[in-house]
C-alpha cells in the first residue's frame, strides 16, 4: 500500500480537492464518481489500518462521510464504516505522549478547513501556524479519533469519546424550516411534505427526542395556523401526531419551581426542537449551556412543560381545522347586511367589500352568505351578491378557507354554467370593478333613488348582464381553482 512517503504533492492536492468537493456537495445520490473515491479511500484504509498514512484515510473518510449519509451506492457507506472501526481498533492501542489531540476538540464549523489542513499536515517544508503540532495530527491516537468522528456522522450515536455534532440531516432540516418559518421557503421545498414530515417525526421518535421533536411541530404549527397551509391532509397529520404524544406527557410531575421560556420565533423554536432531537444535539445544547448559562436540559425538555406545549398546540390546530374544514354558520349575517323590511343593506355592502385591508376580518363570512343567498334572490339582488361574494374573495387573507371556498365555488360554477345570449343586450360596457367606480357604481344601480349617479354611471341592464356574471364567476374560479383537492372543494369529509 502506498505510504504518505510515497504520494508526490500532486496526488494529495487531487485527493483532498475531491475530498472537499464532496464534503460541499454531499446531497448526491449514487454519484458513481463519488462511490469510487469512498471505495478507494476505504481500501486504502482497510489494507493498512495501522499505517503511517492511516491519518490521510481517517481525514479522507471525514471528509467525505457526509456524502454516506444521504443516498449513496450499494454497500459503499457499509465498505467505509468497516474501514473506520478496523482502524479505530488498530490505531486507539497506542501510546502516546500527547496531553491532547485535535480531534477531543474539533466540531462541524472546522470540517471546513479539514481538506487544506491534511495538506500542510502531510507537508514537512509547508509554514505550519496551528495551534497544535504536526506531531498531535499525525498521532495514531488523533487518527482513531477522526476515524470515530467520521463513524459518528455517518452512524450518529454509534460511538463515543467524540465532540457532539448534529446528524447531517438534522442540519439540512434547520436551513430548510428556517428559510420556510422566515416565509421565504427554499425553490425545491413541498410546504406540505416539509410540515408533515415533521408530524411523522414527532409520532416515531425515541422517548428521549421525543420533546425536542414536539417542538418542532410547535414552530411548524405557527406557520400552518396563520392560514398558509390549505391542505387537510397536513393539519390531519400534524393533529394526529399531538394526540399521540399527549398521553406521555399527561402522567409527568416535576419538582421544578419553574420552566425557563421556550422560544416565540418559528425558526428559533425548529432549531432548538431538532438540536434536542438527537443525542448529538443534546450534547451540544449541553456544551452551549456551560459556556453560556443556558437554562438545564431537564427544565427545557421537563414533561409538565411539554404537556403544556402539547395541549396549545392542539388547540391552536383543532381551531384552525375548524375555521378551515368545518361547516360555517353565517346565519347571524343576515342581521349585519339586511335592513329592517329584509332588504340588502347595500350600503354596508358596497363598504365591506371594498378592497380595503380592514375588510378582511369581514371577507369570510361576507363571502359564503352572498354565495349561499345568491340563487334565492331576485335579478338584482344576484347582480349585487355575485359581485360581493367575488369582491370578498379577493380581500380574503390570505386565503378563504375551505368551507367558504366550497361554498363560493359551487355558486360561481352555476353561474358559469348557465346559458348565455350571443350577445350582450345592452349598448354600454360592463361595470369596472376598480374601487371609486365600483363602490358608486353598484350603490347606485341597486338603489338609484337613495344614490345619485356618478358621471360615468351604467345602465342596470349591465350590472345584470348574464355575460358580466359569467365573466365575473370564471374570474372567481381562476382564483380559488388549485388553492384545495378538488375532493376536498367538491365536500369530501
Amino acid at each position: 500500500m502506498q505510504t504518505v512517503m510515497d504520494m508526490d504533492d500532486m496526488m494529495l492536492d487531487e485527493l483532498s480537492d475531491t475530498w472537499e468537493d464532496m464534503r460541499e456537495n454531499y446531497q448526491e445520490s449514487r454519484n458513481e464518481g463519488y462511490d469510487r473515491s469512498v471505495l478507494d479511500c476505504a481500501a486504502e484504509l482497510t489494507a493498512d489500518p495501522d499505517g503511517e498514512s492511516a491519518y490521510v484515510w481517517t481525514l479522507g473518510l471525514t471528509l467525505m462521510a457526509p456524502y454516506l449519509t444521504w443516498l449513496p451506492g450499494a454497500g459503499v457507506a457499509e465498505q467505509a464504516v468497516t474501514a473506520l472501526e478496523a482502524a479505530d481498533r488498530a490505531l486507539r492501542g497506542h501510546g502516546c505522549a500527547h496531553d491532547a489531540h485535535p480531534y477531543e476538540s474539533h466540531d462541524v464549523d472546522q470540517d471546513e478547513q479539514l481538506a487544506e489542513l491534511l495538506l500542510l499536515i502531510a507537508d514537512d517544508t509547508a509554514a505550519w501556524e496551528e495551534d497544535r503540532p504536526r506531531s498531535e495530527w499525525r498521532c495514531p491516537l488523533n487518527a482513531a479519533g477522526f476515524a470515530r468522528i467520521a463513524l459518528d456522522i455517518v452512524r450518529p450515536g454509534s460511538v463515543t469519546d467524540v465532540p457532539p455534532r448534529l446528524p447531517v440531516d438534522a442540519k439540512a432540516s434547520i436551513d430548510t424550516l428556517a428559510a420556510l418559518l422566515h416565509g421565504y421557503p427554499k425553490p425545491w421545498t413541498d410546504i406540505d411534505d416539509e410540515i408533515s414530515g415533521q408530524a411523522v417525526e414527532l409520532s416515531c421518535a425515541a422517548p428521549a427526542d421525543r420533546a425536542g421533536r414536539l417542538m418542532v411541530v410547535r414552530a411548524v404549527t405557527w406557520y400552518a395556523v396563520s392560514g398558509t397551509v390549505h391542505t387537510k391532509s397536513v393539519l390531519d397529520s400534524l393533529i394526529r401526531s399531538v394526540e399521540q404524544v399527549v398521553p406521555h406527557f399527561a402522567e409527568g410531575d416535576c419538582a421544578h419551581d419553574g420552566h425557563p421560556p421556550l422560544p416565540n420565533s418559528g425558526p428559533n423554536a425548529a432549531e432548538l426542537g431538532i438540536t434536542l432531537s438527537s443525542p448529538g444535539g443534546r450534547g451540544i445544547y449541553e456544551q452551549r449551556r456551560i459556556a453560556w448559562g443556558a437554562a438545564p436540559l431537564d427544565k427545557v425538555v421537563c414533561p409538565v412543560l411539554m404537556g403544556e406545549i402539547a395541549d396549545e398546540t392542539l388547540a391552536q390546530l383543532r381551531e384552525r381545522y375548524e375555521i378551515l374544514f368545518g361547516e360555517r354558520d353565517t346565519s347571524h349575517a343576515d342581521a349585519e347586511y339586511l335592513r329592517a323590511d329584509g332588504r340588502l343593506d347595500i350600503e354596508k355592502l358596497v363598504e365591506r367589500s371594498d378592497n380595503k385591508h380592514w375588510n378582511e376580518k369581514y371577507a369570510d363570512d361576507l363571502g359564503l352568505w352572498a354565495a349561499r343567498r345568491h340563487e334565492q334572490s331576485d335579478d338584482r339582488d344576484r347582480a349585487v351578491l355575485l359581485l360581493v361574494a367575488y369582491q370578498a374573495v379577493q380581500n380574503a387573507y390570505p386565503a378563504p378557507p375551505l368551507s367558504v371556498a366550497r361554498g363560493v365555488l359551487a355558486t360561481m360554477r352555476a353561474v358559469a354554467a348557465a346559458p348565455l345570449p350571443a350577445e350582450c343586450l345592452h349598448e354600454d360596457e360592463h361595470p369596472p370593478l376598480r374601487r371609486a367606480e365600483f363602490r358608486d357604481g353598484m350603490a347606485h344601480f341597486w338603489a338609484p333613488e337613495e344614490f345619485p349617479p356618478a358621471e360615468e354611471s351604467r345602465s342596470a341592464e349591465s350590472w345584470m348582464c348574464p355575460r358580466f356574471a359569467a365573466e365575473v364567476a370564471e374570474a372567481c374560479i381562476g382564483d380559488l381553482k388549485g388553492l384545495y383537492e378538488e375532493d376536498e372543494v367538491a365536500g369530501a369529509s
